[in-house]
């Protein structure tokens, strides 16, 4: 009886877990920032709330969650760290710490998600990043600049792993981008 009961149970795959890369960026030579303290906002979404589970669509009003795949952390929770590492690296401002931190800012760099998940549409397969940044003057909540980053990058595989794959070639791409913005 063990022996037939034993077959009949297939073992789940194991739980694979991803990260954002860390991004090495060259510090620039001169900023009009670089005397200023600057604060990351915690990211905001305004389509579905944020996990740690990988998420892909099939099309635009379907979204589903890889079973056997997560991120390391809340996908927001990634992306602001990335952002404020990005940004300590290139020494645009004096210093660049988390919104939870009680330093008196000169500038808020709020960031508004729009897209972060894979897409699956016929036989195309892309990780799809979209993000609005809005810098703003702390002091009197004037708005310095706004610009939405919207990248595609193709997946090598149909997985959460060129998923995964795909948005860390696009967050080297979007570093860049961001320090040319904020310069």
């Amino acid at each position: 009886m063990l022996a037939v009961s034993g077959c009949a149970f297939k073992e789940a795959a194991p739980m694979q877990t991803y990260t954002l890369e860390n991004i090495k960026v060259t510090p620039v030579r001169s900023s009009s920032y670089r005397h200023k303290i600057l604060k990351i906002a915690y990211p905001q979404t305004l389509k579905e709330k944020m996990t740690d589970r990988i998420c892909y669509s099939y099309d635009e009003n379907d979204r589903g969650e890889y079973l056997n795949s997560v991120w390391s952390n809340a996908l927001e929770k990634l992306l602001q760290g990335s952002i404020i590492d990005i940004l300590q690296q290139s020494h645009i401002f004096k210093a660049v710490v988390p919104y939870a931190s009680s330093v008196n800012a000169d500038y808020r760099l709020e960031i508004l998600i729009y897209d972060l998940s894979h897409h699956i549409r016929g036989k195309d397969s892309y990780a799809v990043v979209s993000v609005q940044m809005t810098l703003i003057d702390s002091s009197t909540g004037v708005l310095v600049k706004s610009r939405r980053f919207a990248y595609r990058e193709t997946t090598q595989s149909v997985d959460a792993k060129g998923y995964v794959a795909a948005t860390n070639k696009i967050m080297h791409r979007f570093a860049s981008d961001l320090l040319l913005w904020l310069k």
